[in-house]
């Protein structure tokens, strides 16, 4: 049985080089994620599903004085992404590294040098999700763990596909059936699931299906 590293390498082994030129028209709203992160003075920010590193690149240029991390599962896509990010002139404040978003442990990863003491669990102020829960088979264990991740009055952010109720049903039939050639399901109960994290986790959850319900796009603030 293929991993889904495996499955995930296989899938943008050719497609690295133009994925963010194509993906540009139909993942909606990242950037407005990305102006709302507004993350504290010397903060930092973690990615879960990284990708190319362009919107860590964006966040990192907009925000000049944060720290930024960013994680996935696929080496191909790390291996643009650390390319990209030497070329911004950006290594010093963007790392990224491999992770199964289901189970990351940002010390693994990044290192207690980069984020603070082993002793201590690293938390981040902004933690965010752009078009990757819809990508992660367990995507409800991936959104648990990286609520763990946000540190006290900071927040998890995710952007993804959402239900398109108020869509024409060729324009979503026709989206669904592109999506699934790249292994990208919305997820019919992540609303549900979002506002779960209230209790599980003591945030303070919000969110909204703009664009006629094509995007789901949620805020959490830890208490």
């Amino acid at each position: 049985m293929n991993t889904q590293a495996e499955v995930m390498d296989r899938l943008y082994h050719w497609q690295r080089g133009i994925y963010d030129a194509t993906r540009k028209y139909y993942l909606l709203k990242r950037d407005t994620l990305i102006d709302d992160l507004h993350p504290p003075t010397g903060g930092t920010v973690l990615e879960i599903g990284c990708g190319t590193g362009r919107n860590l690149i964006k966040a990192a240029k907009r925000y000049h004085d944060c720290r930024f991390y960013g994680v996935d599962i696929s080496e191909a896509m790390l291996d643009v992404a650390r390319q990209s990010i030497i070329k911004a002139g950006l290594q010093d404040r963007v790392k990224v590294g491999f992770a199964d978003a289901t189970r990351m442990d940002a010390v693994d990863v990044f290192g207690p040098s980069l984020i603070g003491p082993a002793a201590v669990k690293p938390a981040f102020d902004r933690v965010f999700f752009s078009y990757t829960l819809s990508m992660i088979p367990d995507w409800q264990t991936a959104l648990d763990c990286a609520a763990g991740q946000v540190a006290k009055g900071g927040a998890l952010m995710v952007v993804d596909f959402g239900l398109m109720a108020e869509l024409p049903r060729w324009f979503k039939c026709g989206l669904l059936a592109w999506l699934r050639a790249f292994h990208t399901v919305p997820r019919q109960d992540l609303e549900q699931v979002w506002n779960g994290l209230a209790t599980s986790h003591n945030l303070q959850v919000a969110c909204a299906h703009p664009l006629g319900g094509y995007a789901f796009y949620g805020q959490a603030i830890k208490r």
